[in-house]
């Protein structure tokens, strides 16, 4: 009798879990395309590549932050402003940088150093996941892969989007 309340609880939760991991995420059937078309850029490009995520806020500021990876591992970020409002006063040291081996990550402006992997899977895990008050944004105008992925939460109106904005995928 024992083994059978055990058998069941197990069963119960076990099915508990499985019904939370299957969370419906937005855009799925694209996803999944998009993700077939990674993976096979990542085969033709041996897993070595760089891409160009760019990002913007309302107060003037637009940046561009290229990370090149190479086997699967970050390598480089290089960050750069493209556009300043000329009344923020940004440190000289700031405007631009090249971050490479032990020093990958040491900026704090900039996109994330992290694969296309890593990418993917914070957009199936996180960013296009279905949720209440929020607005959910995927497009995938680099050749069939991520050029923006995230969303916004309805209530917001400045720089609000959470997620990323490819503007480039290319092969070493």
């Amino acid at each position: 009798m024992k083994n059978k309340i055990y058998l069941i609880a197990l069963v119960l939760i076990g099915g508990f879990l499985c019904a939370c991991n299957s969370e419906e995420i937005i855009h799925q059937d694209k996803f999944e395309t998009s993700f077939k078309s990674w993976r096979s850029f990542k085969k033709q490009s041996k897993n070595a590549y760089k891409y160009v995520v760019k990002n913007s806020s309302w107060i003037g500021l637009s940046w561009e932050t290229t990370i090149t990876v190479e086997d699967g591992i970050v390598i480089q970020r290089v960050f750069k402003y493209t556009e300043i409002d000329p009344s923020i006063n940004i440190d000289q040291d700031d405007l631009e940088w090249v971050e490479e081996g032990n020093d990958i990550g040491t900026h704090n402006n900039g996109a994330s150093p992290i694969t296309l992997d890593e990418i993917y899977a914070e957009a199936e895990n996180n960013w296009l996941k279905d949720r209440d008050d929020v607005i959910i944004y995927f497009e995938t105008e680099n050749n069939g892969m991520i050029s923006i992925c995230g969303y916004t939460n309805k209530q917001c109106s400045d720089d609000c989007f959470i997620g990323v904005t490819i503007k480039s995928i290319a092969k070493l």
